[in-house]
């Protein structure tokens, strides 16, 4: 039986590109006193959003702020602020290698008070080079040190493979993401009664994976946060990450690259993202065994607490073929609670579900399937040879990640 570690490397944590769970929910637009934020339009600050088509950051560039854009009705009590990227960032590769640049942007939403997030919409501003946008909560005692992150680099944000360096481990069953846009996101709100809990001065990491295949233009993203009062009796949502190996061996009569050698292709995505890329090997600490090449790979985790599961998601990159996640997996009792049998990149939205009760020691099961064929196939991948696939952070290489919403007693 496999057991799991309460925590790993934030590499192994919140090194994906998916979309944070919710659960679809409808309400109207009237507003209650007691949430910060304005009811349907940012504030006037580019830190926190600017409805300004241009806007011009020191340096004197010009770069296009994501305009706000109408979401799904406000519920009664809720208001809307945006929030975003306070000047253009121009991506590049940040090791010299790869074509593949992460940055965290520090955004301030300005909660003068508690407040309970029910929702985000993220807003790519130069979606031909925006991969995907995670956000990650900042509680008031990180501030300080995510400001220092933010001095110690020129221009905007720093480099952040993995996750947004602020743990120095994260915990895979309670993530600190609040939301994030992938291909096929759209705006994400939660089913009434449950939100994700947010402090008086807690500030957003909004981290953008740039994929530098399209070129290196400049992007202004931001994201507009939807929040009801602190006061309110609501359960509170968390995240938990179900990661799996990624051991995806060359073809047979494409085995004579240099990359083909699993030793030779985990040194080079190490040489890309720094000391982020060890993920596929940390992975084996959460999932137990060793690297065993094949197609398809999973990781089941014992759970050390009774959790109630709400939604679902799954996240591969371009190779991947297939995702399922079941809970009492290999027992009379087994269901699936995600089966895509045909993975489609673009369309990577959550999957709300009937709520699941489990308790501590019953198990919950990712498995991936990955194919080298789809090289010939995808124009990400003309002219390079195979290659044996690892984890990795890039949009060539790949992922196997299950997400779950949860709540706990």
């Amino acid at each position: 039986m496999r057991t799991s570690r309460p925590h790993l490397r934030a590499a192994v944590a919140v090194a994906a590109a998916a979309l944070l769970l919710t659960a679809c929910g409808g309400g109207g637009s009237d507003r209650e006193d007691g949430t910060s934020g304005s009811a349907t339009q940012p504030a006037a600050s580019p830190t926190t959003g600017s409805t300004a088509e241009e806007a011009v950051d020191d340096s004197g560039h010009a770069g296009h702020y994501a305009l706000p854009r109408k979401g799904k009705p406000l519920r009664p009590g809720e208001t809307r602020t945006t929030i975003a990227m306070p000047g253009s960032y121009t991506p590049s590769a940040p090791y010299g290698a790869g074509t593949d640049d992460y940055r965290c942007f520090l955004l301030d939403p300005e909660l003068d008070r508690p407040a309970w997030l029910t929702g985000t919409h993220v807003l790519p501003g130069n979606p031909d080079v925006v991969h995907h946008v995670i956000l990650f909560r900042v509680r008031p005692d990180q501030v300080a040190a995510a400001e220092a992150k933010d001095a110690a680099e020129d221009g905007e944000g720093w480099t952040c493979f993995g996750g947004t360096g602020l743990d120095p481990f994260q915990d895979v069953n309670d993530a600190s993401w609040l939301g994030a846009w992938a291909p096929g996101g759209a705006e994400s709100v939660v089913k009434p009664g449950f939100g994700t809990r947010l402090e008086k001065g807690t500030r957003i990491v909004m981290q953008v994976h740039y994929n530098l295949l399209a070129g290196a233009s400049p992007d202004t993203s931001a994201a507009q946060l939807r929040l009801a009062p602190g006061k309110r009796d609501y359960q509170a949502l968390h995240t938990m990450l179900l990661p799996a190996p990624v051991e995806l061996p060359c073809r047979a009569k494409h085995d004579d690259g240099p990359l083909c050698d699993r030793a030779a292709a985990l040194a080079d995505v190490k040489e890309r993202f720094g000391p982020e890329g060890n993920t596929a090997d940390a992975l084996y600490v959460l999932c137990g065994g060793k690297p065993e090449p094949g197609t398809t790979q999973s990781c089941v985790r014992n759970l050390a607490e009774p959790i109630t599961i709400h939604g679902v998601a799954g996240h591969m990159h371009l190779l991947g073929r297939s995702i399922r996640i079941e809970v009492h997996p290999d027992t009379p009792q087994a269901r699936t609670i995600l089966d895509i049998p045909v993975w489609d990149f673009d369309d990577q939205g959550s999957r709300p579900i009937e709520p699941i009760h489990l308790e501590p020691f019953e198990q919950v099961k990712v498995t991936c399937t990955h194919v080298q064929w789809l090289r010939d196939k995808l124009p990400a991948f003309e002219g390079q040879p195979d290659r044996y696939v690892v984890w990795g952070e890039g949009t060539t290489d790949e992922m196997c990640l299950g997400m779950l919403q949860v709540t706990r007693p």
